[in-house]
């Protein structure tokens, strides 16, 4: 601990290790069985440890026979219960080092703690959604394109018109086909290869919500009843994954719809092949705006919206409620977890309400800046 020109015998502490213990707020209770919480041999822990050998005062190479037992002693190891902290505090680990391993070993009490005072490790309460922003047309290559942050959760939206041919069963209709990419660069949750289960579920979702919202009317995809009809490729792209990216992905998918244009198709009679007008092009008739809104259920009762990742991992259960502007319910996403009261989840449709009020207020400001004056 000796800095350049502080000597061995004045002060061998930093000034900082002088003040009171910065871990107060978040110590462990110094019962033996909180003691052996720090025992669990973990990497984190390891890195944790700081320099190996932290001395007592005065325990120095003149104790003779001694040295060496006070040097072990004095020294904090994770993986050992003996934390090193002796009656006169000096071989406390800092504040910061308590902070972060209690967190590592224990991140489900850790979370309580400040759930009891109704907040969160981050500083938001638990109504509190994080910074949202959006960025319409960011891929000059697509016909419609946003990008959405919700936090760390980032997800770009492409879309691609293409033509095809109208299903068999209801020739006057187009597609619309979602698929939600959960790749290695966002998460280290993830593989190279074909789409994992969460992927999997997540498109599914945004496929139901397009159909059970009927943000689009698929008739105003086709082009000639029978032969000709537009086809919407929507992929959805996560590049950074911190929880809630049913939300991310909800508003990045209604961002992009809004901002496609489709070009002038007519069917040459004589021919009998489309030609297209890329002088005309039209907006997308949008016919409802739908929001999603997801909640974290922790210890079977305690409700928080847009949970991180880490949240998600520990909470018991998780929901997500998509509502339109006119309050209706357009689809309710429940996959498994802990149980709801009929209160409970009142509550939730009510907050995905005024959520969505939020929400569209923002897009609108966005669209609104991107027309001419």
């Amino acid at each position: 601990w000796r800095s350049k020109g502080r000597h061995a015998g004045n002060n061998p502490r930093p000034a900082w290790l002088s003040s009171p213990p910065l871990y107060s707020a978040f110590q462990i209770p110094g019962s033996r069985k909180a003691q052996t919480n720090i025992s669990v041999e973990s990497a984190a822990a390891e890195q944790l440890r700081g320099p190996e050998v932290r001395r007592y005062p005065g325990a120095g190479a003149g104790a003779g026979a001694g040295a060496g037992a006070g040097a072990r002693a004095g020294r904090w190891r994770p993986g050992s219960s003996e934390c090193g902290c002796t009656a006169g505090g000096s071989s406390y680990p800092s504040g910061l080092q308590l902070h972060l391993l209690f967190r590592t070993v224990e991140p489900l009490e850790y979370y309580r703690r400040f759930l009891k005072e109704n907040c969160r490790p981050d500083g938001r309460e638990l109504g509190e959604f994080r910074t949202t922003t959006v960025n319409v047309g960011s891929i000059g290559t697509a016909d419609g394109s946003s990008l959405v942050k919700l936090g760390n959760t980032t997800v770009i939206c492409g879309i691609k018109a293409e033509f095809g041919a109208p299903p068999t069963d209801a020739p006057d209709k187009g597609y619309i086909v979602p698929n939600v990419d959960l790749s290695p660069l966002c998460s280290w949750r993830f593989r190279s290869g074909p789409p994992g289960e969460e992927a999997q579920v997540a498109s599914q979702f945004i496929a139901d919500v397009i159909e059970n919202s009927q943000i689009i009317q698929k008739e105003d995809l086709c082009i000639s009843p029978g032969k000709l009809a537009w086809v919407l490729y929507c992929d959805l792209i996560c590049l950074n994954h911190d929880g809630n990216i049913l939300d991310a992905c909800t508003f990045a998918l209604l961002a992009a719809l809004k901002n496609v244009q489709l070009p002038e198709v007519n069917i040459n009679e004589e021919t009998a092949l489309a030609e297209v007008n890329l002088k005309k092009k039209s907006y997308l008739n949008i016919r409802t705006h739908p929001v999603a809104t997801s909640f974290a259920v922790f210890d079977d009762t305690l409700l928080i919206v847009d949970p991180t990742e880490e949240e998600e991992h520990l909470a018991t259960g998780t929901l997500t409620v998509v509502m339109d502007e006119e309050g209706k319910l357009c689809c309710l996403h429940k996959p498994g977890g802990s149980g709801l009261t009929g209160a409970k989840l009142q509550d939730c449709m009510s907050r995905a309400v005024t959520r969505h009020k939020e929400v569209k207020k923002l897009m609108d400001e966005v669209f609104k800046s991107m027309k001419p004056k």
